[in-house]
């Protein structure tokens, strides 16, 4: 009764409770005390959770979601967003999980209580509960929650159903990153998800698969077969996009791989209508010909293929610029910048298209434009292309974009030390011109470094930058206003440098340090005013020389005057550096004049002062000086102060940036407090000096009144009607001033006397080359080939010879500084360097992924318990061991050889077997880890050389091998207690020499003949599938040895009861497959096929044949090649890495019953080379090697296992095997046998 009683009072509680709409309504109706109402909710909202009905906890956890969505902290609630988590039903569950996905994170301290009850989710029967947590827990994932969810999550991978396994494909990305140990051993349940059946899930492994190689794309390179399979199959363009995008960053790295993508890639630039997945084949596109040009060895080879696609890809290009939707034009740019950097001259042909792009509303697809121009740039076009920016400098609506265009401009000119430059004329012409911009800029000091540096390097434009820097300096009166307003003052420091440091080119230096020192100077920044002062006294050097040489001392008198009069006004200055540079060359000029009314000359010790030129210095200089042995630049000096009280009592009147920050905003709010009187004043002013300012226009017009040429505002002017702006080109005119079209005009009227000369010797070179073509016709196509490309590619462009020489100036550098480059700072390790590890290496011990355990609790037994509990443990173990004898009394009896072997190599190695397999390097047996690598070398190689072993000319243990396994010979062996006593006979006679050291084998390849004749050569090699358990997938490499070309290629075998080949889909058991592709003359290509197999335990025979249709020009004629196809039981094996305990758990625990011994004579065969034999063509893996003697395994597709022990002896070494498949062992012996006679 009181339980019914309390259910019925819950839900009238919940009757009147606030819901999450009424909450949302009651907000918006308190806009004016919104966090009044707020806080009273939450005061509700914490009543409701400590009620124990869970309906009421979910929705106060709904409401508190919405609430922190409106930035209020709710981490207070996360013990209760647990509590609504663990509610069996659903909806409450998801609006737990929904709160927690927002409000968890990593130092969240309640995370731990969330482990088992996630998992107890993930394994639930209802697979919504499975999926909302997994959807939660990639919000919060945490690297405990990764480790300890790890196995739940893999085992959801295999659910039978797609809703939770694409979900747990996706889940595992973040598992990766927060436990990047879990990678490896989940790795290969990864790669089945890209052949699953739903597309869901196999989008969702790509994806995964993608973002994991984005960052480390070499881990992948193994997987570009499967990813290309899945490009030319799916129909999803979003997957499209993914796998084409890793295989733009695998391109780099493989460039062989590029040749196989040109295809594809072409046919989804021609037939998809996608405009996304069409950008990234272009961008792959591109990726693949930079391959070309720089990773191909035999770059000669693409080059025809590389034109035609790169035309393509800009065609395609040029069609999205010229679209109107934004997006897609700014997509088109940022693609041809990536083409520009590996083919400029294909970019070059569209400047129109480009130039047009800057007068395009949107600022950004403006800025991708300069960006384009910038490696556009030739030495014919830099004055128009510049010409054409400094334009729209002028039309420029906001400063960042008006400052970009300054920057790109400075770029395009002084890149490559000035490279394209041919008149620096022209260049301190359009930098003068630059600094009379209007509008603000941040540039000011770019230009003016620009100016400074032309003029050090470049010396034949010295005396040109003097006299336009002079002419600069004595009407920047004019143009003070002008620079103020524009952030252009940082120039007149470069103009005074230089007027200064090259004083001997200044025509009149007297006036124009008259200038330098006007008592406007002191309105600048004190830094440029410290530059005027100090080269001011170089000018006044210069002008008094000149005096004393011409005799002339009223000059020098006036000169003395001059800077006597004009320098106390900055000795007064507030700035410490100015007022010390102007008392430093008052006290010299006073102590000049007293030197001069005795009688003598002051030119020479002036002159003295400034002998000799600066040159710069290195950036880095000052941290590359040497530190002398000995001194340690931690250490202190004297000895540290001690701590005392006196010290904490001192006061240091330090004022930090902010200190002086503040200090500057409080002064500007006193300067604001002026009263109506002042500001009258400050107007009169203001208006006095527009009427006196040529430059000045003003907004609304006045009084016709006009004198000199300008407008003069008047008083009376409002009744007049308004006058629009004008635009007004033409820029105020500085007499002396060289404007930069003079330069323009001269280029356009030089360049078609070039251009004449430049097509006179095209014609000539042309002329040359079809005569060289003539003469070396004959046996030369491809050399041919390779330099009329070279005469298309790579002609040079056309040069124009420049005006002035740069002489690069080299920075000076202390003395024994050292060249380093460990002044960058390293990159900061991120999360994806942790998985950046070889995927491909089978998995060891040490990958198992952790698993739950109780745990173990050690109990302290005394002795007298001990005493006690004996006699009965003793009886139990009698009782034990006596059934145990019954059961294994026939496995002692009959123990192998290869245990007792087993152990003396395990005494002779310290008497411990290894932890980790050990692979003789030295010797090649590292053949397991590498075969991936094998597999995809063989899925990429399409050239001749790959084929060269084939023919006879490469490898000889190939074809020796693949002879005799074609030979059947059937040897009884002998039985194995007597070949045990023989073998021991053998070792008490003589011990085994040990081996050699003598260089490894070459063994490249597991190719082996299958037929041939006049016109074409088939060779196959049999390659295990590990993750089917009945199929094998065998590669055909077909060769044309005609002259004509092969095409309609077809291949059929005849089944059998065991054996049979996978046809596609449609064909009948007796129907041929058709090779998808033709051969030229001399070219070869390779053809993958997958045969069934119900058992494996005998070697097949397959007859076949190969139809073909050889094609000339005339006539086409039909043949056949026939063949018979052996499969023996080693093309069913898998190297697999195998420890040693693990090695030596197989082997005792008596699950491999079938054994056997043979011994095999190969005098002349090193015991090294034939282990390498074995590991490479049988397919086994070295597990320990001693000596002489060795261990290895294999295992085959259907997990059966196969145990062998080598052992050198006199003659040639024993072999001592065991198996838990009695066929296939005896088989696998035969065919070891006759691989190393």
């Amino acid at each position: 009764m009181a339980l019914a009683l309390k259910k019925v009072k819950g839900s009238l509680d919940r009757i009147f409770d606030k819901n999450l709409q009424d909450l949302v309504r009651g907000i918006r109706n308190h806009k004016e005390s919104e966090a009044h109402y707020i806080s009273t909710c939450l005061e509700e909202i914490k009543n409701e959770l400590r009620q124990d009905n869970a309906a009421i906890k979910a929705n106060a956890v709904n409401k508190l979601v919405y609430l922190q969505m409106l930035g209020y902290d709710i981490s207070w609630a996360a013990f209760n967003m647990i509590e609504v988590m663990s509610a069996p039903k659903f909806t409450f569950k998801r609006i737990g999980y929904s709160a927690a996905s927002q409000t968890f994170h990593e130092k969240t301290d309640v995370l731990m209580l969330t482990t088992n009850m996630i998992r107890k989710d993930l394994g639930s029967q209802t697979m919504y509960d499975a999926a909302v947590a997994l959807n939660g827990l990639s919000c919060f994932m945490t690297p405990d929650l990764a480790r300890d969810l790890v196995n739940d999550v893999l085992s959801l991978m295999s659910s039978t159903r797609p809703y939770l396994r694409k979900r747990a494909v996706l889940i595992s990305y973040k598992i990766f990153l927060a436990y990047p140990d879990a990678l490896r051993p989940a790795f290969p349940r990864l790669k089945e998800k890209l052949e699953d059946p739903d597309p869901g899930v196999q989008s969702a492994a790509v994806n995964v698969i993608c973002e994991l190689a984005r960052k480390n794309p070499k881990n992948y390179l193994s997987l570009a077969p499967v990813f290309f399979k899945l490009m030319t199959t799916s129909t999803n363009n979003w997957v499209l996009i993914k796998i084409i995008k890793l295989f733009g960053a695998l391109t780099p790295l493989e460039p062989r791989l590029g040749k196989k993508l040109i295809e594809p890639l072409t046919n989804l630039i021609h037939s998809t209508s996608a405009m996304s997945l069409l950008y990234e084949c272009i961008n792959t596109v591109i990726q693949v010909l930079i391959s070309f040009t720089t990773g191909m060895a035999d770059h000669s080879s693409s080059i025809q293929v590389s034109g035609l696609f790169l035309q393509l890809c800009v065609q395609k290009l040029r069609i999205l610029i010229e679209d109107t939707d934004q997006n897609l034009k700014y997509l088109g740019l940022l693609a041809m910048s990536r083409i520009l950097k590996s083919h400029p001259k294909a970019v070059q042909s569209h400047k129109d298209l480009i130039l047009q792009c800057l007068e395009d509303k949107d600022e950004s697809i403006r800025l991708r434009a300069l960006d384009l121009l910038f490696g556009m740039v030739s030495k014919k076009n830099l004055m128009e292309i510049v010409k054409k920016l400094m334009q729209h400098v002028n039309k420029a609506d906001g400063s960042q974009y008006r400052d970009e265009l300054l920057s790109k401009i400075i770029e395009i000119c002084s890149q490559q030390n000035y490279l394209y430059i041919t008149n620096f004329e022209w260049y301190i012409t359009v930098l003068v011109e630059l600094t009379r911009t209007e509008g603000a800029t941040s540039h000011g000091s770019l230009i003016s470094s620009q100016l400074l540096d032309v003029a050090i390097r470049v010396k034949t434009i010295r005396p040109f930058a003097a006299k336009q820097m002079a002419v600069f300096l004595e009407n920047s009166h004019a143009l003070a206003s002008q620079l103020q307003r524009s952030g252009m003052q940082e120039v007149l420091y470069a103009a005074a440098y230089v007027c200064g440091e090259f004083a001997q080119f200044v025509e009149d230096p007297t006036s124009l340090f008259q200038s330098m020192l006007h008592a406007r100077v002191t309105s600048l920044p004190p830094h440029v005013q410290a530059v005027f002062i100090q080269n001011a006294m170089k000018l006044f050097a210069r002008a008094v020389t000149e005096a004393e040489q011409s005799q002339d001392d009223e000059k020098t008198e006036e000169l003395l005057n001059i800077l006597t009069e004009k320098l106390p006004v900055f000795v007064q200055s507030g700035n410490l550096e100015v007022q010390e540079r102007a008392s430093c060359v008052l006290s010299m000029v006073k102590y000049a004049a007293k030197a001069r009314a005795k009688g003598s000359e002051i030119s020479a010790d002036f002159n003295h002062l400034f002998k000799g030129e600066l040159n710069p210095v290195a950036p880095k200089a000052q941290r590359k000086v040497p530190v002398p042995e000995g001194l340690d630049l931690d250490a202190w000096i004297n000895s540290p102060p001690e701590s005392s009280e006196d010290e904490s009592q001192t006061t240091f009147n330090y004022k930090t940036k902010e200190d002086d920050l503040g200090e500057f905003y409080s002064k500007r709010e006193k300067e604001k407090e002026i009263s109506n009187e002042e500001r009258m004043e400050m107007r009169e002013q203001r208006l006095k000096q527009q009427e006196s300012n040529p430059n000045y226009l003003s907004s609304k017009p006045k009084a016709t009144k006009i004198q000199s040429g300008y407008q003069v505002p008047g008083e009376n002017g409002d009744d007049l009607p308004p006058v629009e702006n004008i635009d007004i080109v033409v820029p105020l005119h500085i007499p002396g001033m060289t404007s930069s079209d003079k330069y323009l005009r001269q280029a356009k009227r030089w360049m078609p006397r070039f251009g004449e000369q430049e097509r006179r010797r095209q014609r000539h070179s042309e002329r040359m080359k079809r005569k060289t073509e003539k003469e070396k016709k004959k046996g030369k196509k491809g050399r041919k080939d390779r330099k009329k490309h070279r005469a298309v590619e790579e002609s040079p462009e056309e040069d124009v010879e420049p005006v002035h020489s740069v002489d690069i100036v080299e920075e000076e550098m202390p003395e024994g500084a050292t060249k380093t480059d460990s002044e960058e700072e390293e990159r900061n390790d991120d999360l994806y360097k942790a998985l950046d590890m070889d995927l491909e290496s089978p998995l060891t011990a040490a990958d198992n992924l952790p698993t739950r355990s109780h745990r173990v609790v050690t109990e302290t037994v005394t002795k007298t318990a001990l005493k006690e509990s004996a006699p009965a443990e003793k009886k139990k173990k009698k009782k034990k061991e006596k059934k145990e004898k019954k059961k294994k009394s026939h496995r002692r009896r009959d123990e192998l050889l290869l245990v007792d072997e087993l152990e003396e190599v395990a005494t002779g190695n310290g008497g411990e077997l290894p932890s980790a397999p050990k692979q003789d390097s030295a010797n090649g047996h590292a053949g397991a880890a590498k075969e991936p690598n094998d597999d995809l070398d063989f899925w990429l190689s399409n050239t001749a050389e790959s084929a060269a072993p084939l023919d006879g000319k490469g490898d000889a243990p190939a074809e020796e091998s693949s002879k005799r396994r074609h030979k059947k010979k059937k040897e009884k062996s002998s039985k194995h207690k007597k070949h045990r006593k023989s073998v021991q006979e053998v070792d008490t006679k003589a011990e085994p020499e040990a081996p050699s050291e003598s260089p490894p084998l070459q063994l490249s390849t597991r190719f082996v003949h299958l037929a041939d004749n006049d016109d074409l050569s088939v060779d196959y090699e049999t390659r295990a599938i590990p993750m089917q358990e009945r199929q094998i997938l065998v590669a055909f490499l077909f060769k044309n040895m005609a002259a004509q070309r092969l095409k309609d290629i077809e291949f059929n075998v005849l089944d059998t009861l065991n054996t049979r080949l996978i046809r596609p889909p449609g064909l009948s058991p007796h129907d041929a497959v058709k090779i998808p592709f033709s051969l030229l003359p001399g070219s070869l290509n390779e053809a993958h096929l997958v045969f069934s197999a119900v058992s494996l335990n005998m070697p097949q025979k397959l007859r076949g044949t190969v139809t073909y249709i050889l094609k000339d020009n005339e006539n086409a004629t039909q043949h056949k090649l026939d063949f018979k196809l052996f499969l023996p039981c080693s093309s069913y094996l898998v190297a697999t890495n195998c420890g040693g305990s693990r090695f030596a758990e197989l082997l005792s625990s008596g699950n491999l019953p079938e054994k056997s011994s043979i011994r095999v004579t190969a005098p002349d065969l090193e015991f090294s080379h034939a282990l390498q034999k074995i590991c490479f063509y049988l397919k086994f893996s070295v597990v320990e090697r001693v000596e002489g003697s060795a261990s290895l395994y294999a295992s085959s597709i259907q997990q059966h296992h196969v145990c062998l022990l080598l052992k050198s002896v006199p003659n040639g070494f024993s072999v001592d095997a065991k198996s838990n498949e009695p066929s296939l062992l005896s088989n696998i012996l035969e065919e070891l046998k006759d691989l190393c006679k």
